[in-house]
Order: C-alpha cells, then structure tokens, then sequence
C-alpha cells in the first residue's frame, strides 16, 4: 500500500484524532531525517482535498471535521453550487459565502446548514485548494485610467479589473484574453492583465476563436509536430504492404457525410455459400505513422479527439495524416487494420479475424448516394454505382439483422436531433435545419458498434491491459428524479422499485413517447439522467448499448484511445504482447483513459458552444419574428421553447404581462394566479424573437398570444 492511502486509512479509523506532523511521523515510525518528504506528502494530501490541517496545524479527514472537498460550479449572480467528491448531493453557497473561489475551483467547504424538509443545504468556502481559471475571454470596457474584461461565461460572476499599464493595445469593445495576475478577495475584483486581443466583439470569426480559447484549445500544431509530419512520404511503399492482407481487389468503401475529408473506416459485405454474412470492417492503421512517444503521437494523446465545429475542425492529427496519407481515399493504397467477421441471420459473431491489411476503396460514398440507391429512386446514381449495387442491398440486410438484435438485447436509441448549420462562403449561417438520418447512417453504425464489440470482447478474454469504453449502471436516486417527472405524462419505468433497472424499460418508455411532443424534452432528461460514458482501464459493461463489452476501435484519425488500441491490438495480434510491454500498458493506460474523457468532455462542450453562437447569430436578424415552438423546459424564472430547427430561447416571466406565474415543481407546470393559464412541457407555444446576444450565445423569445 502506498504511503498517501495508509495516512488516509489510518486517518480514517474510529480512533483517530487530529495530528501534527510530528505525531503522524511517530505513529508512522518515521525517522526525523524523512520530515521534509512527510510534509510534502502530507501537502500534497491537502492539495488533492483528501486531508485538511486545521488552524491548529492537525492533519484530520474533511468529513472528520464537518469539512468536505469538492469542486465550484459558479453562477452570473454571484453564488455557486459545490459539487462533492463523494457523489451526494450539491451544496448551494450564498455570494456572501463564496470567499474569492470561483467556477471550477477545488475547495474545501464547511456545512453551515443540512437539509431542513424543503430546503436546500448550505455551506461556506472555508479553503481554496487550486485554481481553475487563470484566464478569463471577454469585452473589454475602460475608461480612462483603468479598464474591466467583462467574461463572456456566464459563470463568471467576477469582472477582472486591468490596470492602465496592462492594457497592450486593447480597444474599447474588443474580445479579449486577460490573464488573471491576482485572484478576488472580499469587496475586491480579481486582477489581470491583456495577453491577447482576439478582434471585435460580434464578429463572428472573433467569437468562435473567443470560444476555443475558452476552453483552452489549440488550433495550430507545434513546429516540431509539423515537420514530422511532412517528412513523411505520400505514398505507400511496396515494402509497406509486404506481408499484409492484401484485399485491394475486394468491393470495398466509404460511407460518410457530405463535408467528410478525414476517412478512418472502410466497409466490405459478402454473402458466404452457408448463408452467413461476412463482414468488413477496415480502419485506417494509424499507429503505422504515428509511432509510440513520437511527437505527433504525444500531441494527439494531449489533445485527446479532433473537435468538430460548423465550417472547420481543429484535428487530433496534422492534415497530412489525417485528410491525407492516413484517409481511406477511393482509388488509392492504404494500410489498415482490418475484423472481418462471419455472421448469422441472427447476428451473432460465430467467428473473426483481425489482421494487418492493405486496401484500395473503391468509392467515396455519402449517406445520402448510398440511400438514394437502397430506395432505387435516382437512376443515374444505380448506373454509376451498378457494380455495387448488390452490396449495398446487402448491407442493409445485415445492418437490419444487426439491429433488430441490438433492439432485442435492450439498447436504448436517444432519437435526440443533431443540428446541421449551413455557411455561406464568409462563414455566416444562413440556415439552421436538423440533420436527418437514414439507412446509410444505420449501416455504417451497426457495423461500427459490430466491431468495437468484437474488439472489446477478443481483449477482455485475453486479459491484456486495455481501454475499454464503459457506460456505468444509472443513479437509482436520479431515475427516481425521472420518474416523477414522467409520472405527470401518465409513464412510469417497469423495475425502478427493485432497484435494478435494466435499459430495455427505459426503450419501452421511449417509445410510447415516440413523435409525441413531450419526446424530445423526454428523451433529453433521460440521457442526463444517465453518467455519461467514459475510457477506462477497467472492464465495466456498457449500460445503454446492453453489451458486456465495448471500446472504440474504428476511428483512430480522430480519437486517441482507438489510435491507442490499436497499438494494443496490433502487439496481440504480432505476438509482442510480453511481459514488457504489459507493463508499459498497465503504468499509462489509466492516464490515457482519463484524459481522453475529459478531452472528449472539452469537444462537446466546445460544439455546443459553437453551435450556440451560429444560432444566435442566424436569429439576430430575426427579432420580431414568429415562430411555433414546443416548450423544452420549465423553471421558476420562465420556459425554453425549442423550434422545429433545434434553435432554443427563452420566455422569461418579466415578459408575460397577463398574469402572475407561480412555477409547481413537483409538476414541472407554471400556473396563472389569476387566469389559471397553465404550461407544461411539451405545450405548442407561438413566439416572437425579442432580443438576442451573440457574445452570450442568449436567445429571448416572448408570447405571441395574437
């Protein structure tokens, strides 16, 4: 056991009470010459929030002391809401009671009230352990001698004040990066200065660098990372594919969206003479040019996924790699990693292979080609493509077979629309529209889910280190939450009293709601009722896909734990996996689980983000517009509408003038005072666009009762 965990048991036993350093060295039979390393470990142990050293200068556990560790999630107005370690329930902070911490902060809090039948417990900042923000991106407001960056995050309550002399060059009303130099103290601002002017405020280019730079993503690669990568030859060599699968001659193909430049899987179908399937699932072999501890591999694993943005990507690889010498490009050489599996008409996987290949797509396919040819409605497309045809129709056989098994095992399907934001040539939203999904999009994620099973499964029973892609058993507490709130549509969940639900009762509630105007709020509380998926080191099976085992294997041009598992599966399949390299995988691999998920974490929220602001500016010229909208959500200051093309905004109560709305939360319902009127969610509304703020990616609408 290490040291850091016996201090923590040790200061964890009944028995125990608060020590000095000197006494928990006595205790520990710790010579005096070891005092400074003790300290240290000690430190560090308060730094991480596991341990607390009193005014008294005693080292004790946070709970032992009414104390508990855990992280800040602030609010505009200037309190914030502490989320624990220990998973239990978030603690509101009063602005008085913030003491200078802010959103993200690592802190210690003291409880200054429990839970008093309706109301919320209470606490008070007592210890700030480490810092989240060291840069704040805003509006830049001064007058004479002084000027404030006004934060473009909401839960930025604080201004950063900025001295005259820490100004560099910065104009009034211009997007900014100010770092902070001072941290906020009582009845004081913190304080920072300009390192970076981004341009003006509402420029639309302007914001969407404020945004990456908000989640502190970086577009351009390093010069070093560069030249590695154009050092690389652009084609493949003879000596490459030498001992290698040769499937070059095989029917096989992409199938991806319309902008698409990075192709990382290759599909191939074939019918066997015992009436089974064999199916292709061909990955670009990454790990061939990005070598172990090499630059560009040390880049990718900090960036952790490419981030996928309306008009543009900021990618996990150089362009060099990714759109080209690693791309699945139709007519040229490729090296791939390829699992070619043999499958029932039931969908099982009776057999596989997984092996080092060589391929040449034969065509670059869209979605929407290859559904215009399934439904055998454009007929210059069936005589372009009339080699392929067969294929494609078997495909679809098998894809359906896939997923009616998929169905069957549970799996829940989240039919929660993806926004497709259409630029001109200046990079300006001109439309707004939701992406529609076919029985291309269906094959292509059936086989993908087909083969990251198969990975995951031919690792786990192998017992080699691995990353698998786990979804953990849902918050009984939160699906309770739920629950109650779909009881007000007439729905329950079948098994929530045993307290074991499994995922086919959340489908079978999903689908009662199907095109339903209540589906999608519905569908959007349930997924966040749910933990979020993660990479992890350690087996869990998958909760929502109903499979015991899962990873990411198909896209390793734009996610790192696929490139990484690619490395393991290759050191499998080569028989190098020794005892060497298990514990090279066994020291890194949690650490690459980790930070893949968070940066995976980072992508989304930088997409939302992204999406947020294109919609916002697509509505600036839109106020005073009315649309129909279905209501996606209620709170006490008022609900958010949803429109048909995923644009969202809000109707607060200040601006509904025929009556008094009281908000009933155990209905999820506002009620008139006087008139009765009632909202609930999945209500038709119509609404006027009143007011909209690019910076804040805010969209107000207002009743139109005309």
């Amino acid at each position: 056991m290490k040291i850091k965990d016996s201090i923590i048991e040790y200061m964890g036993e009944e028995s125990y009470r608060p020590m000095s350093l000197d006494d928990i060295m006595v205790s520990f039979d710790i010579d005096k010459s070891e005092k400074k390393r003790t300290e240290k470990i000690l430190k560090d142990l308060e730094k991480e929030g596991r341990i607390i050293k009193n005014s008294k200068g005693l080292y004790g556990l946070p709970q032992h002391m009414d104390m508990i560790a855990g992280t800040i999630q602030g609010n505009e107005k200037g309190f914030g809401f502490f989320l624990r370690d220990d998973g239990e329930e978030d603690v509101f902070i009063p602005s008085s009671s913030m003491n200078g911490a802010m959103d993200g902060d690592r802190v210690i809090l003291k409880l200054t009230r429990k839970n008093e039948s309706r109301r919320k417990q209470e606490g008070e900042v007592v210890r700030i352990l480490s810092r989240a923000v060291t840069k704040v991106i805003g509006r830049f407001e001064y007058n004479n001698n002084y000027g404030f960056v006004v934060a473009d995050d909401k839960r930025m309550y604080y201004d950063v004040f900025i001295p005259k002399h820490a100004f560099n060059g910065a104009k009034n009303g211009c997007k900014v990066v100010a770092e902070i130099t001072k941290y906020p103290q009582p009845r004081r601002n913190p304080e920072g200065c300009i390192v970076e002017i981004l341009g003006n405020e509402n420029d639309i280019e302007t914001e969407i660098m404020a945004i990456i730079k908000t989640h502190d993503l970086n577009v351009e690669f390093p010069d070093k990372v560069m030249r590695q990568a154009e050092s690389m030859t652009d084609k493949v060599t003879e000596e490459e594919t030498r001992d290698r699968l040769d499937l070059t001659q095989e029917n096989i193909v992409t199938i991806d969206g319309e902008d698409a430049k990075d192709f990382d899987d290759a599909v191939s179908v074939k019918k066997l003479d015992n009436g089974n399937y064999q199916l292709g699932v061909h990955i670009a072999d990454v790990t061939h040019y990005v070598k172990e501890k090499s630059v560009i591999d040390k880049e990718a694993k900090k960036r952790g996924t490419s981030v996928y943005i309306p008009g543009r990507v900021i990618p996990m690889l150089p362009f060099k790699l990714s759109n080209g010498l690693c791309s699945l490009r139709p007519g040229e050489v490729r090296l791939t990693l390829s699992c070619i599996m043999e499958i029932d008409a039931k969908g099982d996987v009776l057999k596989y292979d997984i092996e080092e290949s060589v391929i040449k797509s034969k065509e670059r396919m869209t979605y929407n080609q290859v559904y215009s040819i399934l439904e055998g409605n454009d007929k210059s497309l069936l005589e372009r493509y009339n080699y392929l045809v067969n294929d494609f129709m078997l495909m679809k056989e098998l894809a359906t077979i896939l997923h009616k098994k998929r169905l069957k095992g549970g799996s829940i399907e989240f039919e929660i629309p993806e926004t497709s934001v259409i630029l001109d040539e200046k990079g300006y939203p001109v439309d707004i529209t939701k992406k529609e999904r076919n029985m291309a999009h269906l094959i292509i994620e059936e086989f993908m889910l087909a083969c990251n099973e198969t990975i995951a499964e031919h690792a786990y029973w192998l017992r080699y280190p691995f990353i698998y892609r786990i979804h953990e058993d849902p918050d009984t507490e939160k699906l309770f939450e739920f629950n109650r709130f779909v009881s007000n549509f007439g729905l329950s969940i079948k098994g929530l009293a045993s307290g074991k639900v499994h995922p086919r009762a959340l489908q079978v509630l999903l689908d009662k709601v199907k095109d339903k105007p209540e589906e999608m709020v519905i569908s959007n509380l349930l997924l966040r009722s749910l933990k979020q998926a993660k990479y992890s080191k350690e087996y869990f099976p998958h909760f929502a896909l109903a499979v015991k085992y899962y990873t990411h294997f198909t896209s390793p041009i734009r996610r790192y734990p696929d490139l990484q598992i690619h490395r393991i599966i290759k050191d499998i399949i080569n028989n190098r996996m020794n005892a060497k390299r298990i514990k090279f995988y066994d020291k890194i691999l949690d650490k690459v689980a980790e930070t893949s998920t968070k940066m995976e974490r980072v992508a989304q929220v930088t997409e939302r983000d992204c999406d947020d602001l294109e919609k916002a500016v697509y509505m600036k010229d839109k106020i005073g517009m009315v649309y129909e909208g279905v209501i996606s959500g209620i709170t006490h200051f008022g609900f958010f509408v949803e429109l048909n093309n995923t644009v969202e905004g809000l109707v607060t109560l200040s601006s509904m003038k025929d009556d008094y709305y009281h908000y009933i939360e155990e209905q999820h319902i506002l009620l008139g005072e006087h008139t009765k009127r009632i909202f609930n969610i999945g209500d038709k509304v119509r609404i006027k666009v009143s007011a909209v703020n690019v910076s804040r990616r805010q969209i107000d609408f207002s009743l139109d009762d005309e």
